[in-house]
């Protein structure tokens, strides 16, 4: 019989011994799909029959009319939705000048500041919804104490302000009489899907630049265009190049620039916010025929890539058709380099798309998809990094 030498021995016991550790890092694993998604467009009313019904898993992008009380199998998510803003008419004489324009502003914000409810009232660009939120707190209070130190609002009956959207339109005609020939200021919805939408990328698996949620990059989408004094609108393009050529420099400096730029954008008073709106996705929370282990965007809601990689069907763990509704028909091209570009067509591409990173579901920063980063020991498997995105290995 031949002889076993010792150390070979004594390596086998040892890795017979040793614990072995794999396979369940993640509550949740990225790469789930459904065998089937199945995409429809309908109206509200429709997809409140089919979420009672248990026809619908989720539906993206309006409210359906349940009434005054929710449905026992259903449930909201609430993200944010559009800024509303107030643009004013630098082309009319008595606005030509930042510091008559930025008197106005002032006398809307404390008008509109005592607002009934229907949006949330945040004088400032930059959100609680925004990753670098806490980079601009100490300004967001300064805003908003500089609108409460005013008293009561005045409303200045003599202005003539054009309102856009449903929302607008409820606060111009409770507080000025509208808009006329001449009109002074512009109240306005800005959805934050349509300002983003020119911005994101959905070629080769790329799903935009890496400070598309933060605060200061959406700051710059939505005041620079209404920028009037050339010379600031240089040194705000300036600013905004620095800023994304050298994202990864020394962080300190980054945020103070990031800061400025803000400063900035809003020092003309050309346009001002006045807060922002909620938006609400519906799912089916049925015991049997509902979702769960959902993620969802804190900017786009269930029309995100985490929603389609988490989300599991209760009565097909691993498998089974799943049924979305959305609110608007599909209206842009179907091909990944120019189109995909509206609301259903991006959801779409969320399901058939295979990035490699996509944004994280409630930070500023970015998931795997399907990849992670391990470091292997005898008898054990282990992620070198906590991430979130990690596959089965």
């Amino acid at each position: 019989m031949q002889k076993v030498p010792g150390s070979l021995l004594l390596l086998v016991l040892c890795s017979v011994l040793l614990p072995a550790e794999a396979g369940h890092e993640m509550p949740y694993y990225p790469s789930y799909y459904p065998q089937e998604i199945r995409i429809e467009a309908m109206p509200p009313e429709t997809a409140a029959t089919r979420l009672q019904n248990n026809t619908l898993h989720a539906f993206i992008g309006g409210a359906p009319p349940f009434g005054e009380t929710m449905p026992a199998n259903v449930r909201a998510v609430e993200t944010l939705g559009a800024y509303l803003v107030v643009t004013l008419n630098s082309a009319a004489p008595p606005w030509s000048h930042a510091e008559v324009r930025c008197a106005l502003v002032q006398q809307m914000l404390d008008t509109l500041g005592a607002a009934d409810g229907t949006y949330v009232f945040h004088p400032y660009p930059v959100t609680p919804y925004h990753w670098d939120y806490l980079h601009h707190v100490d300004r967001v209070e300064t805003a908003r104490m500089r609108v409460l130190q005013h008293g009561r609002p005045s409303v200045n009956q003599a202005l003539h302000i054009r309102a856009r959207g449903k929302l607008a339109e409820h606060l111009v005609q409770s507080r000025w009489p509208g808009e006329g020939e001449g009109w002074d200021a512009m109240i306005e919805e800005v959805a934050l899907d349509d300002l983003l939408a020119p911005h994101t990328t959905n070629l080769n698996g790329w799903l935009g630049p890496p400070w598309v949620k933060e605060g200061w990059f959406h700051a710059y989408l939505l005041l620079a265009p209404t920028i009037g004094d050339q010379a600031v609108q240089e040194r705000a393009a300036a600013a905004y190049e620095r800023l994304v050529q050298e994202h990864s420099g020394e962080r300190a400096a980054q945020l103070n620039a990031e800061r400025d730029l803000v400063a900035l954008l809003l020092s003309g008073c050309e346009r001002a916010i006045v807060g922002y709106t909620m938006r609400r996705d519906y799912f089916n929370t049925d015991f049997s025929a509902g979702i769960e282990n959902l993620a969802y965007d804190a900017h786009t809601g269930f029309n995100s890539a985490i929603f389609l990689r988490t989300v599991k069907l209760k009565d097909f763990p691993w498998n089974g058709w799943l049924r979305l509704g959305v609110s608007t028909a599909p209206s842009a091209a179907w091909n990944p380099v120019g189109g995909f570009t509206d609301a259903t067509g991006r959801l779409i591409w969320h399901a058939v798309g295979d990035p490699a990173l996509f944004p994280a579901p409630y930070s500023g920063s970015w998931t795997l998809n399907r990849i992670g980063e391990y470091q292997s020991t005898i008898g054990s498997l282990r992620p070198a990094v906590p991430v979130q995105g990690m596959d089965k290995p």
